[in-house]
């Protein structure tokens, strides 16, 4: 749904279907809306401007005999320029010419509408991937930042690689987990979809194929995609990634590489054996098969940690890893890395000097002094026991709620419950009936075109009470939908 900042004066004497008209008429005048731009349809317009749809019927009837607007049968209401004041000056670019055909694909319809809606205050998000703004460390990120303020630091662009200290801090860290790793194989990046991103641009030609897990969040986003590279899945059992015929994908499909979540799966929650990570990197140092082990969720285990990550077993070479602190310590520090070969590191840097000159030095430093100064050890302690709290009060509820239409595996850590609706059920049904209700879902088919029958529940980012509003509100709204059938 769009949000123009913007709410028609209930308090005015204009009527308001007439500021809804000069409101709009002003995005057309002075270019918002070019020549070709279709419009947000009049369901949207009356939930945005919270007025009746007839309301807005009238704003649009004046715009159309204005000579602003045009509607056609199934191609929507378009900015048209038959108005005498347009038609007499020299005819604007056609931005939307220009829009269709960029090279990089636009967000899925759906997940607009979940962007969209996760900026409206009265909305219970189920479905959103991040810490809950109760769970973020603002009194520690103001102690750091307050330690930085005293300390001498350049506030000019960094090396191309990033931060030294914040790399040499990286090191320890993840010695920690198994990776001996230096410096100079390590890449900052704006979060792991950068690296994603570089990765696409600077290792991976068009028509290249990635072999990853199916259901997987790699679907849900068109980084690869966009860069003309395919997606193969490789069906996933309780232990994570098929090992037993991923040989036969890689034959059938010519797959580049792998892309996995061996820890704590997006969007399913799984977590990767320790038998499976032996028999994944054994058969991928068979078939010469380089992986993209992607584990910004591995510090939120809730029961017991991880197995070591697969970059730990890596000898050859054959892993490139990225984490991140957007999901334990905060999304808006936009701070992840790359740990790989020398090689592929300094290729991947010179792609991100060319593309924005290197991430937030500020950024970099409060992540190094997260790192060095022993908070962030501090924090996932209290972030791993708010989430038990989390993820046991939303298995009690779907156990009390879904048991009898749904079935679901608990998870080990992480953020995701991944949710199968028994009975059949159009989810997009149940994602638009929720929404009208105020209950924000991620459905399955975002991660598998096949997965019609799942949702994606995160217990991370909403309240506890929200939490239970929102699953009782679902229950009773999935079990009408049911019955109506």
């Amino acid at each position: 749904m769009n949000h123009f900042g913007w709410q028609p004066d209930r308090q005015a004497a204009t009527p308001i279907h007439k500021q809804i008209e000069e409101y709009l008429k002003e995005k057309i005048i002075h270019g918002e809306w070019t020549i070709g731009t279709k419009i947000p349809s009049q369901r949207t317009l009356a939930e945005v401007f919270h007025v009746n749809r007839s309301t807005i019927v009238t704003a649009l009837d004046e715009l159309t005999a204005a000579g602003l607007i045009a509607g056609r049968r199934g191609g929507g209401t378009k900015v048209v320029n038959n108005t005498w004041s347009l038609m007499a000056s020299s005819p604007p670019p056609n931005w939307n010419a220009y829009v269709e055909a960029g090279i990089h694909r636009p967000n899925l319809p759906t997940i607009k509408e979940i962007n969209d809606a996760e900026f409206r205050t009265d909305m219970i998000r189920l479905g959103t991937g991040e810490l809950s703004p109760e769970l973020l460390p603002n009194k520690q990120m103001q102690t750091i930042f307050q330690q930085l303020a005293v300390r001498k630091m350049s506030l000019g662009y960094e090396e191309a690689k990033g931060d030294l200290y914040l790399r040499q801090q990286l090191t320890k860290h993840l010695k920690k987990l198994g990776i001996h790793t230096s410096p100079s194989s390590i890449l900052i990046v704006s979060g792991s979809l950068q690296a994603l991103q570089l990765i696409s641009l600077g290792l991976l030609h068009p028509g290249s194929s990635v072999l990853l897990e199916r259901p997987s969040y790699l679907y849900s986003v068109h980084v690869f995609q966009s860069a003309g590279i395919r997606l193969f899945g490789i069906p996933m059992d309780e232990q994570g990634i098929q090992t037993s015929i991923m040989q036969k994908y890689k034959k059938q499909y010519n797959g580049a590489l792998l892309y996995t979540i061996p820890s704590f799966h997006n969007p399913t929650g799984t977590l990767m054996t320790e038998e499976r990570r032996k028999d994944l990197m054994a058969l991928c140092e068979k078939l010469s098969l380089p992986l993209i082990e992607d584990d910004v969720y591995r510090d939120l285990w809730i029961d017991s940690a991880a197995p070591r990550p697969l970059k730990a077993r890596d000898k050859n070479g054959m892993v490139l890893y990225l984490g991140s602190m957007s999901k334990s310590v905060s999304p808006g520090l936009r701070i992840g890395w790359v740990i790989g070969p020398e090689p592929v590191v300094e290729r991947l840097s010179d792609i991100k000097m060319q593309t924005d000159y290197g991430s937030s030095a500020l950024s970099q430093w409060a992540a190094a002094e997260w790192l060095s100064s022993g908070l962030y050890e501090e924090h996932l302690v209290e972030i791993r026991n708010q989430l038990k709290i989390r993820r046991d009060t939303v298995i009690e509820l779907l156990d009390k709620h879904f048991a009898d239409i749904a079935s679901w595996e608990i998870p080990t850590g992480g953020f995701y419950i991944w949710v199968r609706i028994l009975p059949p059920l159009s989810i997009r049904d149940l994602f638009e009936q929720a929404l009208k209700e105020g209950i924000l879902l991620n459905p399955g088919h975002l991660y598998d075109r096949d997965a019609t029958q799942y949702i994606r529940i995160s217990y991370s980012y909403a309240s506890l009470a929200e939490l239970e509003k929102g699953i009782v509100r679902l229950a009773k709204i999935a079990k009408r939908l049911i019955t109506a059938k």
